[in-house]
């Protein structure tokens, strides 16, 4: 009998090619889904083949990084920044970083595993991973404002020539300068690149509202394509979206930028006060007070083709709002909620510590959570499931 005909080796062959079958079929059932849109499918997926972070043992975070601590979650570490500079500790509480800067007021913003820490008014920026400095940066104009994508490409807005230019000057992943935009008038708020690198917006006030400036194909193309204005109204922030649509968000209503140019309104609360809001990817949480009855008011989440998710009435203060994956996370001055994207809310561990005293709350992951004061940084977390 030959090899070829051997019935255990034709076996092992058969089971092999099912094994390596069904590996292709999931691979392409998950890039379809990816290709095909957001839905809670792609998301469940795309779940299952994020790479695993180190879970925080610890119950508390020391810092020492002055006053005005911020903080942002990077790569299962939690960074810090102060007027003092910057440090990260990992999911053990030990320091993996430190670098001692002054800043008048500390910013810091994380994606992928990078951060961006930035003294507003100041001159200073450093990006950084949980173990090392990337890039220094000094600069002659004051900073406005800085944001970085996954990729590590980042961009820092400055105000220059006696507050009369703004300028948004784009970096890629290494420090290089790549792209720079210089505007005679009007006052840069924030500047956002896209996933791919890119595409650039730009949002600025003028004499007449907001006006949001994209610049297509900034490798080869030095003017900007189209604007967007917004007259009569203000434009708080915008972030670029995966699917090449920009995210804006203003007193009054949450809506798309589209790449063809046209505006999509996903959410209008005219008739309401934009206490809060948060976006992590997955959603978006709106914090809405009713006018004139205090503290009362209610919580909206929704996807961003307008989607709504979830929504539940509160009548109680709510300080900070936190998003990541699909849990929120609502400090409030003597408690912490955590809630699924449809806002079912998850019992909290027992063991945890008191909240008070924290001003803002950062989440994690899904179950955990930072609850964060100038003096402290106190873990909480969600009850395991049983």
């Amino acid at each position: 009998m030959s090899g070829d005909d051997n019935p255990k080796k034709r076996k092992r062959r058969l089971v092999s090619l099912i094994i390596l079958l069904v590996s292709f079929a999931g691979i392409a059932l998950f890039v379809v889904l990816l290709i095909s849109g957001t839905g809670s499918c792609s998301s469940q997926l795309s779940g299952l083949f994020q790479r695993r972070l180190p879970v925080i043992t610890v119950n508390e975070f020391n810092f020492d990084v002055g006053r005005d601590r911020v903080f942002a979650s990077v790569e299962g570490s939690i960074a810090a920044a102060g007027t003092l500079g910057i440090q990260v500790l990992d999911a053990g509480g030990s320091e993996t970083l430190r670098d001692p800067f002054r800043m008048t007021r500390p910013a810091l913003t994380g994606s992928g595993d990078r951060c961006i820490a930035f003294d507003i008014g100041g001159s200073a920026v450093r990006v950084f991973s949980p173990e090392q400095i990337g890039t220094s940066l000094e600069f002659d104009g004051a900073i406005v404002s800085a944001s970085i994508n996954k990729n590590g490409w980042f961009c820092v807005v400055t105000q220059e020539s006696g507050g009369s230019r703004g300028v948004v000057t784009v970096y890629n992943s290494t420090g290089t300068k790549v792209y720079g935009v210089v505007l005679g008038s009007g006052y840069i708020l924030s500047a956002e690149l896209s996933a791919d690198n890119k595409n650039l917006a730009v949002l600025n006030l003028t004499d007449t509202g907001s006006r949001i400036t994209f610049y297509h194909g900034i490798d080869v193309n030095d003017e900007h394509d189209w604007q967007f204005d917004l007259d009569g109204g203000l434009i708080i922030e915008i972030k670029y979206l995966y699917s090449g649509d920009v995210l804006a968000i203003s007193p009054e209503s949450l809506f798309l930028i589209e790449s063809s140019g046209s505006k999509k309104d996903l959410y209008t609360f005219s008739d309401k006060r934009l206490g809060g809001y948060t976006y992590d990817g997955d959603f978006i949480a709106l914090l809405l007070y009713d006018y004139g009855l205090g503290h009362r008011g209610r919580i909206i989440t929704l996807l961003t083709d307008g989607t709504i998710l979830g929504e539940m009435v509160t009548d109680r203060e709510v300080i900070s709002m936190s998003a990541v994956g699909k849990s929120l996370v609502v400090l409030q001055s003597d408690n912490l909620l955590f809630y699924s994207e449809e806002l079912d809310e998850f019992p909290v561990s027992e063991d945890n510590l008191s909240v008070a005293g924290a001003g803002r709350v950062l989440a994690i992951n899904e179950d955990t959570a930072l609850a964060t004061n100038d003096n402290s940084a106190v873990v909480f977390r969600r009850e395991e499931d049983r």
